[in-house]
């Protein structure tokens, strides 16, 4: 699970600095130095990747994409509330809905793949 979400969070980085047009266009208007932020956050997402699969870094790693999926969850909220078509995605609720609601789940698996819970599966170690 750590190297799919690292893989993802790389990806994403990825296009946050190649493309940061889409990016832009949902952006909620209160966001200061939008094209920083978005070059920021690309940053943010590599660096968290590179992280997640450093042992030394994961549990900081965690933390910090954990709390990059609850800061970024506003520009979902614009994307599906506004309608923004973006390319590939559209702007259909059978996007927006599923993707809404598996923000909660990216915070969920950022903890656990960074062993900072173990819930809903406890670690072997523990159950003796």
């Amino acid at each position: 699970m750590r190297w799919v979400m690292a893989a993802f969070y790389m990806a994403a980085g990825i296009a946050h600095l190649a493309i940061p047009e889409p990016f832009l266009r949902i952006t909620p208007a209160i966001v200061p130095f939008a094209p920083e932020v978005i070059m920021l956050t690309g940053l943010c997402e590599i660096a968290g990747a590179v992280a997640l699969v450093t042992r030394p870094m994961r549990r900081w790693a965690g933390i910090g994409l954990a709390a990059y999926a609850v800061c970024v969850w506003p520009a979902n909220f614009k994307h599906a509330l506004d309608g923004i078509d973006l390319p590939v995605l559209g702007s259909s609720w059978l996007y927006h809905g599923p993707r809404l609601a598996f923000q909660p789940v990216l915070v969920w698996w950022a903890l656990y793949s960074a062993t900072l819970i173990d819930w809903p599966w406890r670690r072997k170690a523990e159950q003796q």
